[in-house]
């Protein structure tokens, strides 16, 4: 059960919103993305690059995975200070594809580097939270987010919304009809998922300040999402790895109580994040894994698409890490140092 001080948080509320956001996203855009996609369907894109930073750079691994899989067209994200710190021109690239992710669409380097990319004769699709933003302005097609304002400095809702619209254009693009309808039941799954209790994970960090949050394929964009926000309104030096990268260097460090926070979904890359949380299991450590496929001791997840289970996990952990939050003394709303938008040059 939450609390009534967990549930009257603006992160609580806002992330509860993410279903109602999604169905707005969906039908604002519906139009635009069919327009969108008989384009890239005219002329695909030889390759496809994306900006962003934070939540929405996590995002832009979605897509990376998405593209890559389902089309696949080669996927990389820009190193924004290329152009925003040394000014360095860009070879013409009008077979390209460039994908901007942002809430708030006025961070001076992602607009230099869109800019950039816009100059370079490349196609500019923005998917932003801000409709009157600067990049919504400059992209030559936007796709705005519909996800409402967001006043906690924890992005949550314009988080999944991202996700939803990069499912949604793929979705479009590919006239996958089995992942149309995965996107289209979104806002109801996504109610669902909101309201799975994720208590049991709670002590998850007793007594330890540092932990690795492992996911792969699709998961991996939610669980570098996780890892962020886990130092955001946590306090917890959270890092996250591909259960195949982890498998290096990383795993020196993992032993008895180390903890672990793994998201597994149904598919081939899920099987591989159970495999490496039960080898951390014999070593002691505190894992918790959430998985749609069950377990002794799994966080509950819903099954769905694989593609689409990973923007589920994420709605529940977002419940689940406003009220970890809470329990160390924390106020999710207001982390120290940091500002809604930050405007990186």
């Amino acid at each position: 059960m939450t609390t009534p001080k967990a549930a009257s948080t603006k992160m609580h509320k806002e992330a509860g919103e993410a279903g109602l956001a999604v169905q707005r996203l969906l039908s604002t855009n519906h139009e635009a993305l069919r327009r969108l996609a008989d384009r890239l369907r005219s002329n695909p894109p030889a390759s496809v690059t994306t900006c962003a930073r934070g939540s929405s750079d996590h995002a832009a691994t979605y897509a990376k995975y998405m593209i890559e899989t389902c089309l696949g067209i080669p996927v990389s994200s820009a190193a924004l200070s290329v152009t925003s710190v040394y000014a360095a021109p860009l070879a013409p690239n009008p077979a390209g594809l460039c994908l901007a992710i942002s809430q708030s669409g006025r961070s001076p380097d992602l607009l230099a580097a869109v800019e950039a990319q816009r100059q370079a004769g490349t196609l500019t699709v923005a998917l932003v939270n801000d409709s009157a933003s600067p990049l919504a302005e400059i992209a030559d097609v936007t796709l705005p987010l519909m996800a409402g304002p967001e006043v906690s400095v924890a992005a949550t809702k314009s988080y999944i919304a991202s996700l939803a619209g990069i499912a949604a254009l793929v979705a479009h693009w590919t006239g996958d009809d089995a992942l149309r309808r995965g996107v289209d039941g979104l806002p109801r799954t996504l109610e669902q998922a909101f309201a799975l209790p994720w208590q049991p994970g709670l002590p998850l960090v007793d007594g330890n300040p540092s932990l690795f949050v492992i996911g792969r394929g699709y998961g991996l964009a939610i669980a570098q999402e996780a890892a962020l926000k886990l130092k955001e309104t946590c306090g917890l030096h959270a890092e996250a790895f591909s259960a195949a990268e982890v498998r290096h260097g990383p795993m020196a460090i993992v032993g008895a109580g180390f903890p672990i926070l793994g998201f597994a979904t149904s598919d081939e890359a899920g099987d591989d994040v159970r495999s490496v949380a039960a080898e951390f299991r014999g070593r002691g450590s505190a894992v918790t894994i959430a998985d749609p496929t069950g377990g002794e001791g799994a966080l509950p997840a819903i099954a769905a698409m694989p593609a689409i289970e990973p923007i589920l996990m994420v709605q529940s952990f977002y419940r689940y890490a406003n009220e970890l939050s809470l329990a160390r003394g924390l106020d999710p709303d207001q982390p120290p140092h940091l500002n809604k938008v930050t405007a990186t040059r």
